[in-house]
């Protein structure tokens, strides 16, 4: 029976394309990052530093992304590292200050970049004037609470001045506190790390009988710590009325960096980098417009999503469409990619298997027929005729009701006249034997 491709035969090959398309889906699917979490924590500082500031900006660029980020203070750099560290702490962002530490010391933490330079402020009383931290010694010095980036900058530059906490008093003030006891006598230098704009700074510069320590020696302090910078506060640049400060100023800065640990979605490493731009691209007082941020650090290793972000930018789909559809296209496209290469072939392959399935039918009724013939020919009696001619009418009837395609008429209408040769045989075997052989031998047999 003849018969234009059904529903029934295009499932029977679509269905086992289909298996296997959701395997590869799952099988890739293994392979490829899940959509980026839609709350992520960044470590700052306490929250009358920069540090703390600069996250909240952050995390109101990534807002508009739908992106929640939230900030956490802490009592600087040194625990920034450990949240880092800690799984359990749930911190996957942070800000470091230069010389906290290093790639080595902290496994699994990339850098996004530098993205400011915040100045060392130290702050001294006396009329008598400081320009060497080496003159500093055996005086009260403020140099920040444990864990802080400030303290341990100080302790290494005090180290390297020879001052230490057997010939001069450490205090681990910070805030308010440090604020207080520089300006009432308590103290009588202050180390500080913040921006130009906090107001702690601000508060000190206007402080009487306070001064600003310009270091001698600020070059040189770049080529023992290389993760320092020598900038200058030029005269009046705090206050140009008042001249505040009265003379150009040499100080020396690290630079904050902007680290994450190195499973960071990388969706999201590529929003940070863009925050970072937009909050530290316009320039200040310390740095020229896009100087920050920087593709570069000398202490972390660069994470390459954020080098490529700096190289190319957003991608297309990110500069044109939501975020989260951006990286939805962009997960599928990856997903899709080494799918379609495996399913490509196997589509083309599909006719093959259907000529194969309708070709199948009818050489199974062939195959049937060749066995028939052969025991036909070797029969010698009448004795097996009965069940040749059984056989023959199986086969014809089961031959009329086969489902052939169209495109298969003229395999399937030589199957009929084939059946129909090999029953004759079987009529002239019974009524001749011995014609019946001489024919077997003069007609081919199939196969």
């Amino acid at each position: 029976m003849l018969y234009t491709l059904r529903l029934r035969d295009f499932w029977w090959m679509i269905f086992p394309l289909l298996f296997l398309l959701a395997g590869l889906v799952w099988f890739a699917s293994r392979f490829v990052d899940p959509a980026p979490p839609k709350r992520i924590a960044i470590s700052t500082a306490s929250k009358t530093g920069g540090y703390f500031a600069t996250g909240t900006r952050y995390a109101s660029i990534l807002k508009r992304s739908g992106i929640t980020l939230d900030v956490m203070p802490s009592a600087g750099s040194g625990e920034n590292v450990k949240r880092l560290l800690n799984d359990q702490s749930g911190v996957q962002v942070a800000l470091l200050q230069g010389g906290t530490a290093t790639t080595k010391e902290a496994p699994g933490v990339i850098s996004l970049g530098r993205v400011y330079l915040e100045p060392l402020w130290v702050f001294y009383r006396g009329l008598d004037t400081i320009d060497r931290l080496s003159q500093i010694k055996g005086r009260r010095v403020i140099i920040g609470p444990d864990g802080s980036g400030t303290r341990q900058l100080a302790l290494e530059l005090l180290k390297s001045n020879a001052v230490t906490a057997e010939n001069t008093t450490l205090l681990p003030l910070s805030g308010p506190e440090a604020i207080d006891a520089i300006s009432d006598g308590s103290a009588d230098v202050a180390f500080f790390t913040s921006s130009p704009n906090s107001p702690q700074v601000q508060q000190l510069m206007r402080t009487p009988n306070l001064r600003l320590m310009s270091f001698a020696q600020a070059e040189a302090y770049t080529r023992v710590f290389p993760y320092l910078s020598h900038v200058t506060l030029p005269k009046g640049a705090m206050d140009l009325e008042k001249e505040i400060p009265p003379q150009d100023t040499a100080m020396i800065a690290p630079m904050a960096a902007l680290v994450v640990r190195e499973d960071l979605h990388p969706a999201l490493v590529s929003l940070l980098v863009e925050a970072a731009k937009e909050v530290h691209g316009p320039g200040g007082m310390f740095n020229r417009i896009g100087e920050f941020p920087k593709p570069a650090d000398p202490e972390f290793e660069m994470s390459d999503d954020a080098l490529r972000f700096y190289k190319n930018g957003a991608t297309f789909l990110q500069r044109h469409m939501p975020f989260w559809l951006a990286t939805f296209i962009e997960r599928m496209v990856i997903l899709l990619v080494p799918i379609a290469t495996v399913l490509i072939p196997i589509i083309k392959g599909g006719p093959a298997l259907y000529r194969w399935r309708a070709r199948r039918k009818i050489l199974r009724w062939y195959a049937r027929l060749k066995v028939l013939d052969h025991r036909l020919t070797a029969a010698t009696s009448h004795e097996n005729l009965l069940a040749y001619t059984a056989e023959i009418q199986d086969i014809e009837e089961a031959v009329k009701q086969a489902r052939v395609p169209l495109s298969y008429a003229d395999q399937y209408y030589s199957l009929r006249a084939a059946v129909d040769l090999v029953r004759q045989r079987i009529a002239a075997h019974g009524a001749h034997p011995t014609l019946a052989s001489k024919a077997l031998t003069a007609t081919p047999s199939f196969g």
